[in-house]
């Protein structure tokens, strides 16, 4: 990992410390593996259940309002402003000042989101009619009914990341990245438990457990944290002195955070429209699809992004910025190695992987061709997606906050223009929403990599092409072994039987993977050589 030539600031012992921290950044991967895994399995025993129909359409729509602003607000805005203020405030004040502007942050946030919930409630009819303008009035009321019961979820989880990120500011990321494990267990056994006793059968009266079930979950993703962070040593007060200078900045840091992130969610909620006019199955495809893509970004990206910001926000206080300059690339290198044969794969594999983890129960072989059509275009943005989870957060610590903001204003007539013309002038129908997203992904990422090479004069762009060349390279042979598989193992993959078809699938992958590890390490990528260093050293201390 050592970057050619001198590196005087990182001869001192105590500058080496501020080093991008691989083996966090593998305990957050795992732990996100973990959870976006349970969250398939919640989707798959939800297909298998309810099908891939109308049912699950109103579900996903549903759970998709407050998710919304839980990616707003919890793990959006909010969450990134409190790391880096938070984080900061260690740096200058100490444990005691951090615990200080936590009480005040939690006692306003809690306030806030309970009257926003409250207000969701009694508008859910025109939330649903304004977001889903297509379903037709059976559809729309069961809609509104598991909006209401699933609101409160935003205060939930919106508390949990509070606490996930002072736990992440103090450098205890393993539990905080665990937490939405239990949600998806607490949701899956919860939620079907419910189900199952309002409506054996399992018809669309069964989906209010499953609305049930997200609350059990949520109060179980923010019960598992606190725990820990009493053993930090901080006890919660009530605190309505707002009038203060770290909840100032985090409320100026959220404001164009807000805006940017609201740019984003606004994308969403306009493909959902676009979607709710498909007729039945779109919505619940597309998430289908969104979610497979988001196992690798949540294994590569998101724990990059985690690790990254509070590194990045203790080196800008600093001043140290040729080690922000290479902590930064060096992250962005790891998620492109990471990602770009993530991507790769899903692609080529598209539809036997959905055969294989969703063709059970009640979802058919026509929706899984569906759902595929979707991965393949998604998989297009997934490099972008994870790239901008590191990119964003080093304006963020530069407070450099407008920029990503500014940049999402764009975004937003870009999709517009793009699912205009994917979806309705070529007749992609939602496929032309998942490619649009691809696209609009990849675009802020290239726009925002220029402005940050162009503040930071440099950001190791040489370093990061030939990177890319020998993973190409790379990817070129894993792709050789997708496409043999398919022509061969995989050829009849829809009347394959389904043990068959997963050993198929898995041999793929692995055949796939090691390939790429094998043409990675004779073309001497150097990232590559770190991440197995670190796995051949944590292997041996485990023997």
């Amino acid at each position: 990992m050592a970057d050619p030539g001198p590196k005087p600031p990182l001869e001192n012992p105590e500058t080496r410390s501020e080093r991008l921290n691989t083996k966090a950044a593998g305990i957050i991967g795992l732990a996100v593996m973990c959870s976006r895994l349970l969250g398939l399995a919640r989707e798959q025993i939800c297909a298998a259940l309810f099908g891939g129909g109308g049912a699950m359409d109103a579900f996903t729509a549903a759970f998709r309002i407050p998710n919304l602003l839980r990616d707003l607000f919890a793990e959006g805005a909010l969450s990134t402003a409190f790391v880096t203020t938070f984080s900061k405030t260690i740096a200058r004040g100490g444990d005691a000042a951090a615990w200080r502007l936590a009480d005040k942050v939690a006692t306003l946030t809690a306030i806030v989101l309970s009257a926003i919930c409250v207000l969701g409630i009694v508008f859910s009819p025109q939330l649903v009619a304004t977001l889903a303008p297509g379903f037709n009035p059976a559809k729309a009321a069961l809609t509104v009914t598991l909006t209401r019961i699933m609101f409160p979820f935003i205060l939930l989880v919106s508390i949990a990341a509070l606490v996930m990120g002072m736990l992440n500011a103090k450098n205890v990321f393993g539990m905080p990245a665990m937490a939405s494990s239990f949600f998806n267990i607490g949701s899956i056994v919860g939620g079907v438990l419910l189900g199952a006793w309002l409506d054996p059968q399992f018809g669309p009266r069964a989906l209010i457990g499953l609305a049930m079930g997200t609350l059990i979950g949520g109060a179980m993703q923010l019960g598992v944290q606190l725990p820990r962070l009493r053993r930090l040593g901080y006890q919660f007060h009530p605190d309505f002195s707002w009038r203060d200078a770290g909840v100032n900045a985090i409320l100026s840091l959220m404001g164009p955070s807000v805006v940017a992130a609201s740019t984003t969610q606004f994308n969403v909620l306009v493909n959902s429209m676009f979607a709710s006019t498909l007729g039945d199955g779109p919505i619940f495809w597309l998430a289908i699809a969104f979610r497979l893509m988001q196992l690798p970004l949540g294994l590569f990206g998101v724990a990059l992004g985690t690790v990254t910001l509070p590194l990045l926000s203790r080196l800008a206080v600093g001043g140290d910025m040729a080690a922000f300059r290479g902590e930064l690339a060096r992250a962005m290198r790891l998620g492109f190695l990471l990602t770009i044969p993530s991507a790769i794969g899903l692609m080529m594999l598209a539809e036997p992987i959905i055969s294989v983890l969703y063709q059970h129960g009640r979802f058919d072989a026509h929706q899984t061709a569906e759902a595929a059509g979707a991965l393949r275009f998604y998989a297009i943005g997934l490099c972008g997606y994870a790239a901008l989870k590191v990119l964003v957060n080093a304006f963020y610590a530069l407070d450099r906050r407008k920029t990503p903001m500014l940049v999402s204003f764009s975004a937003v007539a870009l999709n517009l223009l793009f699912n205009w013309i994917f979806t309705f002038r070529l007749g992609w129908g939602h496929r032309g929403l998942a490619f649009s997203t691809g696209c609009v992904a990849t675009f802020n990422f290239l726009v925002l990599y220029g402005l940050m090479h162009h503040r930071l004069k440099r950001l190791e762009t040489r370093r990061m092409l030939a990177m890319l060349g020998k993973v190409a390279l790379a990817s070129a042979a894993l792709a050789l072994i997708c496409w043999c598989s398919r022509h061969w193992l995989l050829a009849d993959w829809p009347t394959q039987a389904f043990i068959g078809k997963l050993g198929s699938v898995l041999l793929s992958v692995v055949a796939g993977a090691l390939v790429f590890l094998g043409c990675g390490a004779a073309l001497r990528i150097e990232e590559l050589h770190t991440l197995l260093a670190a796995l051949q050293r944590r292997l041996r201390r485990s023997v």
